[in-house]
This record gives C-alpha cells, sequence and structure tokens, in this order.
C-alpha cells in the first residue's frame, strides 16, 4: 500500500502546478506560526525547497498583494509592448503594400480592382 502511496505522490510532484500568491502566503504564514517544514511538505506533496523559497519570498514581502498586482502589471505591460510592436510591423508592411500598388501600371484594357484584379473580357468561345 505505501508502494502506491509513493507511486501517487511521484505522479503528482511530476507535473508542474502553479500556486496562487494566496497558497504560498499561507504556506508561509503556517511555516512561521510554528508548522513543521517536513510535515507541510509531506501532506500537501510540496517539494521543501520549494516551500523554503516561498518563505523566503514571504519575508522579504514578495508575496504581498502589492508585489502580486505589480508583478500582474509587469506581465501585462510586457504584452502591450509585444502587441504594439506587431501592429507597428503591420502597419509597415500595409504602407509598403500600398506604394507598391500605386506604383504599378494601370493596364490599357479597362479598370482594375485590387480585390480582383483587372476586368476579363469575355472570349469568343465562351460566347457560342
Amino acid at each position: 500500500m505505501t508502494d502506491l502511496a509513493g507511486l501517487r505522490r511521484m505522479k503528482t510532484m511530476a507535473r508542474h502546478r502553479s500556486h496562487s500568491v494566496a497558497f504560498k502566503r499561507q504556506v508561509a504564514q503556517e511555516y512561521l506560526s510554528g508548522e513543521t517544514l517536513h510535515g507541510w511538505a509531506k501532506r500537501r506533496y510540496l517539494s521543501r525547497n520549494l516551500m523554503r523559497v516561498w518563505v523566503q519570498k514571504y519575508e522579504a514581502g514578495a508575496l504581498d498583494d502589492d508585489a502580486a498586482a505589480a508583478h500582474t502589471i509587469q506581465v501585462y505591460e510586457a504584452r502591450i509592448a509585444a502587441l504594439e510592436r506587431l501592429v507597428g510591423r503591420q502597419a509597415l508592411e500595409l504602407e509598403f503594400l500600398k506604394g507598391a500598388l500605386r506604383s504599378t501600371p494601370l493596364p490599357r484594357s479597362g479598370p482594375t480592382s485590387v480585390i480582383t484584379g483587372p476586368m476579363v473580357s469575355p472570349s469568343q468561345r465562351d460566347a457560342g
């Protein structure tokens, strides 16, 4: 029976899990209030080293709400900057294509459309 529990624990620990800031804060607070690191790690199937990192971050103030909000803002600002670069690149491509279209001479046979291309006149074979 212990082998089965150990196998479950290994499977659980093998997956990459992300934990909320509130959970990390709870772990750190309970450890600092007297809970043993070994007991918490065993009960929650967490690495003791990971829990030590959380406690250090908690003590440094990195797990408070302001720090979490600041991190979220940094993530959003990075995403906005990436999207702005993409929009700028697409605007340049669009201007380049518009310029190329303006410099291309129109055929003398008739009007053209950017969407459909030059007008095609029906051939004699199609009429019959």
